[in-house]
């Protein structure tokens, strides 16, 4: 498991409290499975939050999961006599859908639990103003709508602190070790495929001819378009029909249940341009690798359409370029031909990298015009926003 940002780990304000892994309750059909692990995970969760001090309010944040956190912290609430908050993500039954349709009985079911717990929550907070509105035509709970913004440390990365982290992925990757071409300059052992620090000076410079570096966070679950842009070597055919494209570091993170399958098939991918790499990032190298990357990929699709993608906001806060795919409401974060693309399919996505890489690393174009909009925007930070909607709303409930 990755370690939670130093940041939350030293902090007098925060004290993390662990509830074990089930593990073992793989015993008799899966429904029964299922209802035994909520049953345990209730009483695991209602254990751990009677035995912290009183607490004024619970912040449920994020749900889903909202079995059985929801009921589990109402309960909790009327111990205690505290106020309720629930931040809405998504919903739990949208997601259970997914795998077993809409009118399976545990979806049904999930989405009762949550229209009825939902309601008995003293304050809500939800990441769009669809899902606001959904909210209320659907569950009549009204809720107040708190963008997801990027937390401090998402940021451009200056250039000595990109080259310390390529020259430290280099150790154990192959994409960030100097190419070829690149060697056959002045021997210097100082040196990555994307930067080189200068021998005399000690300057960080970047790498002449290096590669463009493109970045995709994502749960594995939803990388086909991704695979299908590099399987169909669309961007290598661009290069082969004459077009000044870079070569291309494809670095992919992130975990879920299908990375094994996925890391099957990029492994049977070969390209002469084109190199991907699954690296395992500590909770402080991934800010920075955002905030050195040129280009992000989003391939986050909403089981609901009302919730948006963590991972643009993040991007966003280091001021990196987007392409991402369309679904609802993704238009109140990612502003086509502002601050990045919407694509809608693998074709549209290899046409768009095609116009934001050519004569890559000209400071022109629209991979430039995106980056500057970016800085120009100024956007707010979490605990600036949490200021401005959040603490309003406790202050006039007291």
């Amino acid at each position: 498991e990755t370690r939670p940002h130093r940041d939350v780990l030293h902090s007098e304000n925060i004290r993390l409290v662990p509830v074990a892994e089930l593990r073992g309750l793989r015993v008799g059909p899966k429904l029964f499975q299922y209802v035994l692990k909520v049953l345990v995970q209730s009483v695991q969760l209602l254990y751990t939050l009677l035995r912290i001090d009183q607490p004024s309010y619970i912040l449920l944040q994020q749900n889903p999961p909202g079995l059985p956190s929801i009921a589990v912290a109402w309960v909790a609430g009327l111990w205690w006599g505290s106020k309720l908050i629930i931040d809405w993500h998504n919903y739990g039954y949208t997601i259970m859908s997914l795998s077993h349709g809409g009118s399976h009985p545990l979806v049904l079911i999930a989405k009762w639990y949550e229209k009825l717990f939902g309601r008995l929550s003293d304050y809500n907070l939800c990441v769009t103003d669809a899902m606001k509105k959904d909210l209320w035509v659907n569950f009549k709970i009204k809720a107040v709508t708190l963008y997801d913004k990027p937390a401090s440390y998402f940021k451009e990365t200056p250039l000595d602190l990109q080259h310390n982290l390529y020259m430290k992925l280099a150790k154990d990757y192959e994409p960030f070790k100097p190419r070829y071409e690149q060697v056959q300059l002045p021997l210097q052992s100082d040196r990555s495929a994307f930067t080189e620090r200068d021998g005399k000076s000690g300057n960080v410079l970047k790498a002449r001819g290096r590669p463009a570096l493109l970045i995709s966070s994502t749960s594995w679950t939803d990388l086909s378009a991704l695979t299908s842009v590099l399987s169909s070597a669309d961007y290598e055919r661009f290069i082969k029909e004459g077009a000044k494209l870079p070569a291309l570091v494809c670095v992919i993170t992130g975990k879920g249940p299908l990375k094994d399958y996925y890391s099957g098939l990029i492994q049977k991918l070969h390209f002469k341009h084109i190199q991907i790499c699954t690296p395992w990032l500590e909770a402080e190298d991934y800010p920075l690798l955002l905030g050195s990357a040129d280009l992000g990929v989003c391939l986050h699709k909403s089981s609901s359409g009302l919730d948006l993608p963590m991972k643009v906001v993040d991007m966003f806060g280091c001021c990196l370029p987007v392409c991402a795919i369309h679904f609802e409401c993704l238009h109140e974060l990612v502003k086509h031909n502002q601050n990045g693309l919407i694509f809608r399919d693998s074709k549209e996505l290899a046409e768009q990298l095609k116009m934001l890489l050519l004569d890559f690393p000209a400071l022109e174009g629209k991979l430039h015009s995106f980056r500057e909009n970016l800085r120009a925007s100024r956007q707010l930070r979490w605990e600036q926003s949490w200021d401005q909607t959040v603490l309003p709303l406790l202050e006039s409930k007291e």
